[in-house]
């Protein structure tokens, strides 16, 4: 491993999440607080050495539909802290730069513990009229790069996607019995995580013949929208030590971005932005795919989880689909155990916060039945199409 960079001077230090489930009808702070409570608790820390707040995506949580939670203004006011910095913001590397922009003001000096959070209402905002309706996509309502795509009917990131995996398929063979991998792997490793919200049995037929959504992908190639929060502690790494249930340290960050931030003009259709994020990581360490003991990839749809597989290096550019055949590659006892809790697809859309939580539970060794034995290293990756963030975690000892 190399002595260089931002990321060695921070470490996660507790961890924590709220209740996560279907339309719970609770609000976005109360899950917040719940998250952020346990996660302070986690790293035995108490709320007045709160000195930071990140958060993703920022905005205003009343006219998000439940996309967005409480800005860290309000929950620098809900909780009382006395803040030295904070920040929330969507224009970030994917997901995780709440995470980067944490470990920045860490090693800038601008905080020493800093609380990072995501909180989704989603499952509740959209109710039973399908996740279309909170996505403002409509043609008369659409703003941004909806109003180009919304006026032929792709008003969700499925429908973005699909064209992608459709092109995939052509180019390189992939079937959709070897992408069913990814879901039925998943949901296998959902069944050992009291967590996860989807835990009963899948089998392939069940995927081959469930309702198709935007042809290749089919309902089981979704995330499943819940409501939830997760937190994390991100501490200055001279406090690690003093962690009582284990620090997590940062490795490594990839958060370049290449290419043009498009979902449907990106130069490669095979591809997205997960390759320049895939790049830039493993230009700042010594480690390689092969170094990796638990892989938590994005999967708001299973087509993601398969290119980040190859964006990262773990197969070449378009095996993934033979990488993934049989699913044993990417079992619990595999090579590459993948989503160990679940992912997104079974354990709840978390929007990737979820793969973080259940990275350090692995690298902490505190997974019970799905425990990835001997799990040292860990690598999370979140977004998809225009955006994308990775980072190598580590087991501190």
């Amino acid at each position: 491993m190399t002595d260089a960079g931002f990321e060695r001077h921070a470490a996660i230090t507790g961890i924590g999440q709220s209740q996560v489930g279907r339309r719970l009808g609770r609000s976005a702070i109360d899950l917040t607080m719940e998250a952020c409570l346990a996660a302070i608790a986690d790293a035995g820390l108490v709320k007045g050495q709160i000195d930071g707040v990140s958060t993703y995506p920022g905005g205003d949580e009343l006219t998000s539909m439940g996309y967005c939670g409480p800005t860290a203004n309000a929950l620098q006011d809900a909780m009382r802290l006395e803040l030295s910095w904070y920040q929330g913001a969507a224009e970030l590397p994917g997901q995780l730069g709440a995470v980067v922009a944490a470990c920045m003001a860490i090693a800038t000096g601008l905080a020493r513990h800093v609380l990072v959070y995501r909180t989704v209402t989603e499952s509740t905002a959209q109710g039973a009229a399908g996740r279309g309706s909170v996505l403002g996509a409509a043609a008369d309502t659409a703003a941004g790069i909806g109003r180009w795509m919304a006026p032929f009917g792709a008003v969700s990131a499925v429908n973005w996607l699909a064209p992608l995996a459709m092109r995939h398929f052509h180019v390189y063979g992939t079937t959709r019995e070897q992408l069913a991998q990814i879901p039925l792997v998943q949901r296998h490793h959902a069944s050992l995580n009291p967590r996860a919200v989807l835990r009963s049995p899948m089998a392939l037929q069940d995927y081959l013949s469930a309702r198709m959504i935007s042809t290749p992908l089919c309902l089981l190639d979704c995330d499943i929208p819940v409501d939830g929060s997760t937190a994390l502690v991100v501490s200055v790494i001279d406090t690690a030590k003093d962690s009582p249930h284990g620090a997590v340290g940062f490795e490594a960050f990839g958060t370049a971005l290449h290419g043009r931030p498009s979902w449907d003009q990106y130069q490669d259709m095979t591809s997205m932005a997960s390759r320049g994020a895939a790049e830039h990581l493993w230009s700042r360490t010594t480690l390689r795919p092969a170094d990796i003991d638990v892989a938590q990839l994005y999967d708001g749809f299973s087509v993601l989880a398969l290119i980040w597989l190859e964006s990262l290096g773990f197969c070449e550019h378009g095996d993934g689909g033979r990488y993934v055949e049989g699913g044993q590659r990417i079992s619990l006892t595999g090579e590459l155990p993948l989503n160990t809790g679940g992912g997104q697809l079974s354990a709840g859309r978390l929007h990737g916060f979820g793969l973080i939580y259940e990275a350090v539970t692995q690298l902490r060794h505190q997974a019970g039945e799905r425990q990835v034995a001997k799990a040292e290293v860990a690598l999370v990756a979140n977004g998809g199409g225009p955006i994308a963030g990775a980072m190598i975690l580590t087991r501190m000892r």
